[in-house]
């Protein structure tokens, strides 16, 4: 695939149908893993949102909203939100007392904890219906969806 002012060049019929087949088997993939929840009083943002400060530490609401791609204020409600159920804390900001830092809690750890195993385990069970061939190329492709997941 070539690429030039950062579009690609889908103008190759077979390279067209494969980023349609992979947008829609990643966003079939993408809807049937949300629903694999521990709990399901909270959004699929806020359940993002614990994901996000899982994976990156403690942050401000405004770099959480750029992280999430929300808008400051949409954070802002979010982070309530979790304070109210028990799943983040507000610290002050060790250099700019007009700013809090959220952080998730041991709760929210535990939750995040038992949603992974629980989507592990759905995962491995469809993985247990493919041939040794398939799961060998779906092993491969993993690091390279990784990537494309964090662009």
């Amino acid at each position: 695939m070539s690429y030039s002012n950062d579009m690609p060049d889908l103008s190759h019929g077979d390279d067209a149908a494969a980023v349609n087949s992979l947008r829609s088997a990643v966003m079939r993939l993408g809807r049937r893993l949300k629903h694999q929840r521990v709990d399901e009083s909270l959004s699929p943002t806020e359940m993002s949102v614990l994901g996000t400060l899982a994976r990156c530490g403690s942050a401000t609401p405004g770099e959480l909203a750029r992280k999430e791609h929300v808008q400051p204020p949409s954070m802002t409600r979010i982070v309530a939100l979790l304070e109210a159920k028990g799943l983040v804390r507000l610290e002050p900001h060790p250099e700019d007392r007009r700013q809090k830092v959220v952080s998730q809690t041991e709760q929210a750890e535990a939750m995040l904890e038992e949603s992974r195993r629980k989507r592990n385990a759905w995962l491995a069970q469809l993985a247990d219906t493919l041939d040794e061939d398939e799961w060998a190329k779906l092993r491969a492709a993993a690091p390279v969806l990784e990537k494309l997941a964090h662009l």
